[in-house]
């Protein structure tokens, strides 16, 4: 499989690229930095120069792949404007991408809550609405989507063990459980069309995906 991650310099997205390369698929990152190059040649990964918030048509930048991960985020400590042109404009512009390459699978990297906004704790509030909206844009969009909304990320080693839910009470959860809950779903058809909440838990990540 030929997969292009937005966000590949992301703590996600490097860990998803890694797990892919590892598979023998073909991981394209896409990156702003051209510094950051290395890095993904280590894990294995194809680095893209691509600025998803520069740039208005990134479609370019994802020509022959079979699908697209959007795990991109403007990151802690950024304003209202970043969070929307980077996790609501960016994830909106690899639609567009997809769509004028004829790739159809796409798989979101979200947040836990975004569907509910009583939940919302007031400072995070723009960057729910722009993840929020970007997911709405991403089920309108008719691609053949995965949406991915993981609780509160951590740096700690995986365990490999995850709950998978709609309508989880919130939890943490380790990158490197995201990205191989990611990782799974590209391939798992029971997951088209959906969109659910991940956290640690006691399934192996592989049961949890399959029993979704």
């Amino acid at each position: 499989m030929d997969v292009v991650v937005a966000g590949g310099h992301g703590k996600v997205g490097i860990r998803l690229l890694r797990l892919l390369a590892d598979r023998g698929d073909r991981a394209r990152g896409l990156i702003r930095n051209p510094d950051h190059a290395p890095e993904l040649h280590e894990v294995g990964a194809e680095p893209v120069l691509c600025d998803i918030e520069g740039r208005d048509d990134i479609s370019d930048c994802c020509r022959g792949a079979d699908a697209v991960v959007f795990a991109a985020g403007a990151g802690p400590g950024s304003g209202p404007e970043r969070k929307r042109t980077v996790d609501y404009e960016g994830a909106v512009k690899l639609i567009e991408a997809a769509t004028k390459n004829g790739i159809d699978r796409y798989v979101m990297v979200s947040a836990i809550r975004v569907d509910r906004p009583g939940e919302w704790p007031e400072p995070m509030r723009p960057y729910y609405e722009a993840k929020r909206d970007a997911d709405a844009a991403l089920v309108g969009s008719g691609l053949t989507y995965t949406i991915v909304r993981p609780g509160s990320l951590t740096d700690g080693v995986g365990t490999g063990l995850v709950k998978i839910g709609f309508g989880l009470e919130g939890g943490e959860i380790p990158r490197d459980d995201v990205a191989a809950t990611v990782f799974l779903a590209l391939d798992a058809t029971n997951t088209y069309g959906q969109a659910f909440d991940v956290v640690s838990g006691d399934d192996l990540v592989d049961d949890a995906v399959r029993k979704l």
